[in-house]
């Protein structure tokens, strides 16, 4: 097993929080990513969702946080957003796994309550109200 980052450190314990933590690993130049952003969905679903707290980590890319593209879709400095980045390459020895989940595509979108996993969407752009359904269904407590 591979020893935890500290970026994968400071991640797990942020997802312990008894709200709900959504982690999205992501990229700038990912397509799928881009369109996410651009359909104003992340935006929405951040703003109706101010209790959740939102993790964007930018994974693939070199060790940019992809900061920029972010703020050009006014989500880098909203008071629920916290933006990553994971430190390996694009290419060849990249990230496979993250928090001790695989990572085989982006985006990938995790929902976390209390430290537990409540919802993976692993391949590909999400659908918001999808997300926003699962969000809810996450409140309850199982």
């Amino acid at each position: 097993m591979a020893v935890a980052s500290p970026l994968e450190e400071q991640v797990r314990e942020a997802t312990k929080s008894p709200e709900l933590t959504v982690v999205h690993l992501w990229a700038p130049w990912c397509s799928n990513c881009q369109a996410e952003l651009k359909s104003g969905g992340w935006n929405k679903i951040v703003k109706d969702n101010p209790a959740a707290k939102f993790i964007f980590v930018s994974v693939w890319n070199n060790g940019d946080d992809g900061r920029g593209m972010l703020e050009k879709f006014q989500l880098a400095n909203l008071p629920n957003v916290t933006i990553k980045a994971d430190a390996g390459p694009r290419t060849g020895d990249k990230l496979r796994q993250f928090v001790g989940l695989p990572v085989s595509w982006i985006p990938t979108t995790w929902i976390f309550k209390g430290g537990e996993l409540r919802y993976a969407l692993n391949y590909g752009e999400v659908r918001f109200p999808v997300l926003q359904q699962f969000l809810e269904d996450s409140q309850s407590e199982w």
